[in-house]
């Protein structure tokens, strides 16, 4: 059955009974514990993702390469970045692996894609939460791209990592002073979500500043006291 589901990729299309895909479906679900099994059907998923299947059978691969891809499948995927009608689910299957690889090839794309795809990418660096990605975010602060800078705001707050605050205090511009602030009280939360109180309260007493704006200030306040308990 497994091997019809796969035969079935080649010419799978949208409107197509997704049925006939079930039997891989149900193979990586049943591989869960079985490594032998999952690297035989990452190989498979793998080798259909790199051949000319209809869109509709690329969209399934990654979604199943969202559950048990592995470094193994990085480069097909990545190939996929800089593809306007599969990019998004290319980074889709790239947020979930956790292999540096994935993180690093997502890196990789920011010099290679522009405009929405680029956002995307950076979305999906803020997703992944890596350290290693904090120097390229934060090139991209001064962007002469405003969306693509403001999406690296968000990305390096979402991070939230006293290396990623540093970054944003040191890329703010005239332009990106409120959104900056805004990233900076999600560093601030993502520190004292880890227990890392110290932080969150340095980020936290430089937001409450007469130069921010008064939601900044309020925000920062609130955040004084409940790091310090009262």
């Amino acid at each position: 059955m497994t091997d019809q589901a796969f035969d079935a990729l080649k010419t799978y299309e949208w409107g197509v009974d997704p049925k006939t895909l079930g039997p891989i479906t149900e193979a990586v679900v049943a591989s869960h514990g079985d490594a032998a099994a999952r690297k035989d059907l990452e190989a498979r998923l793998v080798q259909a993702l790199g051949s000319e299947v209809p869109r509709a059978a690329k969209d399934y691969v990654c979604r199943q390469l969202h559950s048990i891809g592995t470094a193994a499948a990085v480069p097909a995927l990545a190939k996929l970045l800089a593809d306007k009608e599969l990019s998004h689910m290319g980074r889709y299957a790239l947020e979930r692996i956790p292999a540096p690889e994935a993180g690093a090839a997502l890196r990789e794309a920011l010099g290679k894609v522009d405009g929405k795809l680029k956002i995307g990418v950076i979305s999906s660096l803020a997703t992944r939460r890596e350290a290693a990605s904090v120097a390229p975010l934060a090139a991209l602060l001064k962007s002469d791209d405003a969306a693509v800078a403001r999406s690296a705001v968000q990305a390096l707050g979402f991070i939230g990592t006293a290396e990623a605050a540093k970054a944003l205090r040191a890329g703010v511009t005239d332009k990106t002073k409120v959104p900056v602030a805004d990233a900076l009280l999600v560093c601030a939360e993502q520190a004292l979500a880890d227990g890392n109180k110290a932080e969150a309260l340095a980020i936290y007493k430089g937001l409450a500043m007469d130069d921010q704006p008064k939601h900044v200030r309020v925000a920062a306040t609130r955040g004084v006291l409940a790091c310090t308990g009262k």
